[in-house]
């Protein structure tokens, strides 16, 4: 079943022109990978999705539902989650609120907090130290945390390995992993290898177009055919 479908999408930034007319689709239960360069429209493709910044031309379905021009709590109520590049924690909160706060409030929170430290241990003896005291790969689990917590269907999640020590990385990977066992996935993430590796299907967007797609078993992450699109 299509979950999502993006059609022809051309989203302005005021009068600058970041996606020119992208299209791409996501199936229940699939991980699909966005690839490209930094500034040439991944996130804006995340955002249009959202209706943060509404496409001007296009459609955005979700469940067959025309999404285009919805408020994004709407969005957000339908079962789309996001894990923003900025994070985007409460850093006046503690470990332990930050992750309650963003439960659902049909699940039980006790539960949903015992799943975000299982997932990522170190969040658990920080739990009760503010947020905005963790360094960049924890507050990156918290993010993650928070994220996976919402029982979404669709989880829109922005390079989540960007700055990341190798270790982080592949507990993040791990978390991400077993995420879409239940959740179906939309990530960017410039660490082509991550992306493949997570992936069931990826695109690739230069200069705010779909230029290139395939499967991501069948691809290498030393193929030139990527490679042209994501060397600066």
């Amino acid at each position: 079943m299509t979950l999502l479908q993006v059609e022809n999408a051309h989203t302005y930034y005021g009068e600058s022109h970041i996606l020119e007319g992208v299209s791409l689709e996501v199936e229940e239960g699939e991980v699909v990978a966005l690839v490209g360069r930094n500034g040439v429209g991944k996130t804006t493709t995340l955002r249009t999705i959202l209706q943060l910044t509404a496409p001007r031309e296009g459609t955005v379905r979700y469940r067959g539902e025309d999404l285009t021009g919805r408020e994004t709590h709407e969005v957000a109520d339908m079962g789309v989650g996001w894990i923003p590049e900025e994070r985007r924690i409460f850093t006046q909160l503690s470990v332990e609120e930050n992750v309650r706060v963003a439960v659902p409030k049909d699940r039980d929170a006790r539960e949903a907090i015992e799943q975000a430290f299982d997932t990522f241990p170190d969040l658990r003896e920080f739990a009760d130290r503010d947020a905005g005291t963790l360094s960049g790969g924890q507050q990156q689990m918290l993010a993650l945390a928070r994220g996976l917590v919402g029982e979404n269907d669709l989880l829109l999640v922005d390079e989540p390995s960007e700055g990341l020590a190798p270790l982080i990385v592949e507990r993040v990977a791990e978390a991400l992993s077993n995420a879409a066992e239940d959740t179906t996935l939309l990530l960017v993430e410039q660490n082509l290898p991550l992306a493949l590796d997570l992936a069931d299907r990826f695109y690739v967007i230069d200069n705010g177009q779909v230029v290139d797609e395939g499967d991501a078993d069948e691809t290498a992450a030393d193929d030139e055919r990527l490679r042209r699109y994501l060397s600066a």
